[in-house]
């Protein structure tokens, strides 16, 4: 019997993912410093052992600046490198079969807020908050204008990619991937809502994607061959006048041509708009992404159903899925996702033998 899409293996490069389920990037808000702490230990491993095909920690500053709250993991110092890797045991331990990845991250325009369950919104300066840095000087909501960012500091951030990258492949990540969705940094330079440079990295397209396409570039060379190396990015920006399905093709296109292992496609974040969440709302921009540039692709949103997650993938929407919301609440989502298919969990996910000699793997 041929194994459902969902639970047929896949390669990049050296590295193979027993399953396509991936759990995506949440934030957690619970670093001090930027370190990972007890919470972390405890978050990722209990992903891991669920079974996935690989989980991606959660977005990751590579600077101070780059936050979006305080409380951000971050992987700029040596310190947080110390307390990541402290972590890293941990969930290795637990789940030696199961990939990790990393997403580096800056928040850019959307920095220096509260967390969630402190409130949302801008920080003072008096309570710790810093100056932002965009593009250019625009903004959405109630969040201050940022500076305008000149060659030098384009440089600085660059470079800090680059050097969370070093990082990142000390800690053995098996893949790394850069934030480019959802109005962070790298999202707000592609979007014209959000980008209105007269330099050469605002303007048209091939201007807009720059910086992204430099910095992605950088953390390739890097890289190298050593583990996979992707990108998430919005598919659009559901606001007239902002980032299109098509020029996500043609940004998909360039990645591929620079090396990216995937592309991860979600959407929004440079206009405040309401769109409805159903089940599996965002796949067809990630079908499309996939069908016009030929990168693998990973796609999101509300696919917790495992008929609707396997479907995706057997119908050529994407090569693999991942679930945020759906693994907080379920965290071992991958075993009922095989009983529904059909499948003995154990022959399906990597079970952790604590729980699968009890719960009927």
């Amino acid at each position: 019997m041929t194994a459902p899409a969902l639970f047929r293996p896949i390669t990049f490069g050296p590295i193979t993912l027993r399953n396509r389920i991936v759990v995506a990037p949440m934030c957690q808000y619970s670093a001090r410093d930027g370190d990972a702490t007890a919470w972390h230990h405890v978050h990722l491993g209990s992903l891991a052992s669920g079974g996935p095909g690989l989980v991606l920690l959660e977005a990751t500053a590579v600077e101070p600046r780059g936050r979006i709250t305080p409380d951000d993991l971050g992987l700029w110092s040596d310190a947080n490198e110390r307390a990541l890797a402290a972590a890293i045991r941990t969930v290795r331990e637990v789940a030696p079969s199961v990939p990790l990845g990393i997403q580096l991250a800056h928040a850019g325009r959307k920095a220096s807020c509260f967390r969630p369950w402190s409130g949302r919104g801008p920080l003072p300066r008096e309570q710790g908050g810093w100056e932002t840095i965009g593009p250019s000087p625009l903004n959405t909501g109630t969040l201050p204008l940022p500076r305008e960012m000149g060659e030098r500091e384009l440089a600085e951030v660059r470079e800090a990619f680059v050097s969370a990258t070093h990082r990142a492949i000390r800690l053995g990540f098996e893949a790394i991937e850069l934030h480019s969705a959802h109005g962070y940094l790298m999202s707000s330079f592609l979007s014209p809502l959000a980008n209105r440079r007269t330099d050469r990295y605002g303007g048209s397209l091939e201007n807009r994607m720059r910086f992204p396409l430099e910095v992605f570039a950088a953390m390739r060379q890097v890289a190298g061959t050593s583990g996979i190396l992707g990108i998430r990015f919005s598919g659009t920006d559901w606001a007239e006048g902002g980032w299109t399905v098509d020029e996500s093709v043609t940004y998909a296109r360039e990645l591929k041509a620079r090396g990216a292992d995937y592309v991860h496609v979600s959407s929004g974040g440079n206009a405040t708009v309401q769109v409805e969440a159903k089940p599996g709302w965002q796949v067809p921009l990630a079908a499309a992404v996939r069908r016009g540039s030929g990168a693998v692709t990973i796609a999101v949103g509300e696919l917790g159903d495992p008929k609707l997650a396997n479907a995706t993938i057997e119908n050529g929407d994407a090569d693999l899925v991942a679930l945020g919301k759906t693994s907080l609440r379920e965290p071992h989502w991958p075993w009922r996702a095989a009983r529904e298919l059909g499948l003995k969990p154990s022959d399906a996910v990597a079970m952790p033998g604590p729980y699968g000699w009890c719960v009927g793997g």
